[in-house]
C-alpha cells in the first residue's frame, strides 16, 4: 500500500488570513497617522491663525480703552475671546479651550492667548487611545508706550558729549572713536567704561559679554544720580569683539553719566566723585576694535535725554506702587504700539 501525506492547504489559508489581516491592519494605522496627521496640521494653521488674532484685539483694546489697568484687563479679556468666538471658537464649546492671561509690563501690558481644540481623527481610531488628539497653540500681543532700554548698551559716556543745550557733539556727520583709559567711569566727552547697569559691585566681562548677546536681561531702573561704574578700574579686552559681533550696525540706549549735581559731591551714597546717571541718548554702533585700540566707534542718534531710563521689563519697585501696564502719556521714545511678538 502507498502512503499518502496528510493535506495542510486549508491550514495554510487561515494562516495567509490572519497575516492578512494584521498587515491591513498596520497599513490602515500608517495610512490613518498619515491623513489624520496632515488634517491635525491644518487644524493646527487655523488655530494659530485665531490665537494670533485674538491676542491682537486684547493687545489693541488694552490701548485703546481708557481707565485705569485693571478696567483695561477686562476689556483686553472680553475682545480677545470676542475675536476668538468671530473665528470659531468658544470656550468650553465642544472641545474648545481658551485662556487669555494679562501681564503688566512697565508701561502696557502683554496679551497671552492660549488656545487649544481636539482633533477628531477618522482613520487613527482604530488604533486605541487615538480617537482623539489634542491641538494647542499660543500667542502673545504687547500693547503700550515704549518706554524701555532692552538691550542697552552695557558702557557709559559723559555728559562732556553733548552740548549744553543737549544736542550730540559727535553725530552722523562726525562720528568719533570713543576709547576708555579703563576707569571706572568716562571722565571726557571721548571716554567710554563698561557697566553692567548695577554701580553696587565690581563689573565682570562675562556678566557684560551675556548683556551684549542677550543672554541676561537686566532688569533695573536707573536713577538720576546712581552711580554706574565699575569700582575695579577693568579693560575687560575681550568686550570689544564681542561689541563688534552683538552691537556692530545697531542702534543702541546708552547711559550718560556726569559729576554729582551740586551742592553734593559723590554719587548718591556711593563716595565716588563722578559716574553720576544724567540720563541717556540713542548711539548707533558703527564697529568696535579691540586690542592695542580699545575704541567703538559710532555717532549719537539724538539729544541728550533726562529721564530716567529703565532696562528690562516691569521691576519688583514697579510692581509694589502698582504703576505697571499703565499706558504713559508722554515717553522718551514717544511710539505707541501694539505689536505680536510669540
Amino acid at each position: 500500500m502507498r502512503r499518502t501525506k496528510p493535506h495542510r492547504m486549508g491550514d495554510e489559508h487561515g494562516q495567509i488570513l490572519v497575516i492578512f489581516a494584521l498587515a491591513i491592519t498596520a497599513i490602515i494605522a500608517m495610512v490613518g497617522l498619515v491623513l489624520d496627521g496632515s488634517s491635525a496640521f491644518a487644524q493646527r494653521r487655523i488655530e494659530q491663525n485665531a490665537a494670533d488674532l485674538a491676542s491682537l484685539a486684547g493687545a489693541n483694546a488694552y490701548m485703546n480703552t481708557s481707565g485705569v489697568r485693571e478696567v483695561r484687563r477686562d476689556e483686553a479679556i472680553r475682545a480677545a475671546h470676542a475675536s476668538a468666538l468671530q473665528n470659531g471658537y468658544q470656550d468650553g464649546a465642544d472641545s474648545a479651550t481658551i485662556t487669555v492671561n494679562v501681564s503688566y509690563q512697565s508701561s502696557g501690558a502683554t496679551v497671552k492667548v492660549d488656545l487649544g481644540d481636539a482633533h477628531q481623527n477618522n482613520f487613527a481610531r482604530i488604533v486605541p487611545g487615538q480617537e482623539s488628539w489634542d491641538v494647542s497653540v499660543t500667542a502673545t500681543a504687547w500693547a503700550g508706550v515704549i518706554d524701555t532700554g532692552v538691550g542697552a548698551a552695557p558702557w557709559t559716556m559723559q555728559i562732556d558729549a553733548f552740548n549744553p543745550d543737549g544736542t550730540p557733539k559727535y553725530t552722523k556727520d562726525n562720528p568719533q572713536a570713543f576709547g576708555t583709559d579703563c576707569n571706572d567711569y568716562p571722565t571726557t566727552g571721548t571716554d567710554m567704561s563698561w557697566t553692567d547697569f548695577n554701580g553696587a559691585d565690581n563689573v565682570n566681562s562675562n556678566e557684560v559679554k551675556d548683556i551684549l548677546d542677550g543672554t541676561n536681561v537686566v532688569t533695573s531702573t536707573i536713577g538720576f544720580e546712581q552711580y554706574l561704574g565699575q569700582h575695579n578700574n577693568g579693560c575687560h579686552s575681550t568686550l570689544w569683539e564681542n561689541t563688534q559681533s552683538y552691537s556692530a550696525g545697531k542702534n543702541v540706549p546708552v547711559p550718560i553719566v556726569g559729576p554729582p549735581k551740586a551742592p553734593a559731591t559723590t554719587c548718591g551714597t556711593s563716595s565716588y566723585e563722578n559716574g553720576c546717571f544724567k540720563g541717556w541718548a540713542m548711539f548707533h554702533v558703527i564697529s568696535a576694535s579691540g586690542g592695542s585700540d580699545k575704541i567703538i566707534t559710532g555717532y549719537f542718534l539724538e539729544n541728550f535725554r533726562t529721564k530716567p531710563l529703565t532696562v528690562g521689563e516691569c521691576t519688583p519697585d514697579q510692581e509694589a506702587a502698582g504703576t505697571c501696564g499703565l499706558i504713559i502719556t508722554s515717553s522718551p521714545f514717544d511710539n505707541y504700539t501694539v505689536k505680536l511678538f510669540d
